[in-house]
């Protein structure tokens, strides 16, 4: 089922979490820029709207699966990691801070399994989007030091078989 969205009248007492936030922070910039909106959209309609328990909010399932992809970590690391760290509480959409794990790591399994392959390609098209929008160079630069090169170095083992081929009487060349 669909969880139904949060009506917050009265924000925290003592702060919230865009108000404390480092606002140049990598995750707070990331969080500001993600079409979260289209994301709800897209997904709320593999929910059922009146039965069942109320599922995870969208944006928070969304957001943890994107920080896996960013740290490289699993899930289960990703969900521990949430109670710790206030950037990925407000990237994932908290307004305030929650001391606790957000879900369970097998809820991210059964998340993707819901999406499906489609939903994970809309990830990776919106990330590509956001990481489009910041260059402004139609040029692209490849860095190539670490490809191989077709350049072959002279070794012992080659010199000795090259040798070897030689016409009897014939010195090899000197370069």
């Amino acid at each position: 089922m669909l969880s139904k969205p949060k009506i917050e009248n009265q924000s925290s007492f003592f702060f919230t979490l865009e108000d404390t936030l480092n606002q140049r922070h990598p995750l707070y910039i990331l969080a500001n820029k993600v079409d979260w909106q289209m994301f709800e959209e897209e997904f709320k309609v593999l929910y059922c709207l009146d039965n069942g328990r109320p599922a995870k909010p969208i944006r928070l399932m969304v957001g943890l699966l994107i920080l896996k992809h960013i740290r490289n970590i699993s899930d289960e690391s990703v969900v521990e990691q949430w109670a710790e760290n206030l950037y990925y509480q407000y990237f994932c959409g908290c307004n305030e801070f929650v001391n606790a794990a957000p879900c369970e790591a097998s809820e991210l399994v059964h998340f993707r399994k819901r999406i499906g392959e489609k939903g994970i390609e809309l990830i990776l098209k919106e990330s590509i989007r956001i990481n489009g929008e910041d260059s402004n160079d139609d040029d692209v630069s490849v860095d190539t030091t670490v490809q191989e090169k077709n350049i072959t170095f002279p070794t012992d083992d080659k010199l000795h078989k090259k040798i070897n081929k030689l016409p009897r009487g014939r010195a090899p060349e000197v370069l």
